[in-house]
């Protein structure tokens, strides 16, 4: 499979035991990402932003992979398209890229929010034209007197601070 084309899927889990599920993952030759955070204290440590949430690169054929998930033991589900399918929400190989990239601890001014809540948001698509963030797209949306990049994924929604000066409206060709 062409790596470029490769999408990720987000799964929910049921355990507390999310380093055990991404190494069993990890294990079986699949790319794993935990979105991390800096508690900004005295100690810099590292934790996940989200205790029950992994994202799973999908890297082998989709039968195989269910058979992954069956197979796994813990209590895990793969996040679907709706409430109503029982097909897998897949994340496009890009915007799993711009979500890793705007996760990065380094960033501040960064907030995490549910997909519930980012969707009541009103926003433009925007991409960003100037500064660290160039090149980044997603909705462009005011919080508290502030402008942030609002980018979502099954399961998870970041918003970064971005100055709305640096972000012009996208056309469908720039997504």
């Amino acid at each position: 499979m062409n790596a470029v084309n490769e999408t990720w899927f987000a799964i929910r889990l049921f355990t507390l035991r999310q380093n055990d599920v991404a190494n069993y993952f990890k294990e079986q030759g699949l790319e794993v990402f935990i979105p991390m955070d800096d508690n900004h204290k005295v100690h810099h440590i590292l934790r996940p932003v989200v205790r029950n949430l992994i994202f799973v690169k999908k890297s082998i054929e989709e039968k195989d992979f269910k058979q992954l998930v069956t197979d796994c033991q813990y209590k895990i589900a793969v996040i679907t398209r709706n409430r109503n399918s029982r097909e897998y929400a897949e994340i496009p190989a890009k915007q799993m890229e711009e979500f890793q990239i705007m996760c990065n601890p380094d960033l501040a001014m960064t907030k995490y929010i549910s997909t519930d809540e980012a969707r009541l948001k009103k926003g433009t698509t925007v991409i960003v034209t100037n500064g660290p963030l160039k090149g980044l797209t997603g909705r462009l949306v005011r919080q508290n007197k502030l402008y942030y990049l609002l980018k979502e994924v099954p399961g998870l929604a970041i918003l970064l601070k971005v100055s709305r000066w640096c972000c012009k409206p996208c056309t469908d060709t720039q997504l």
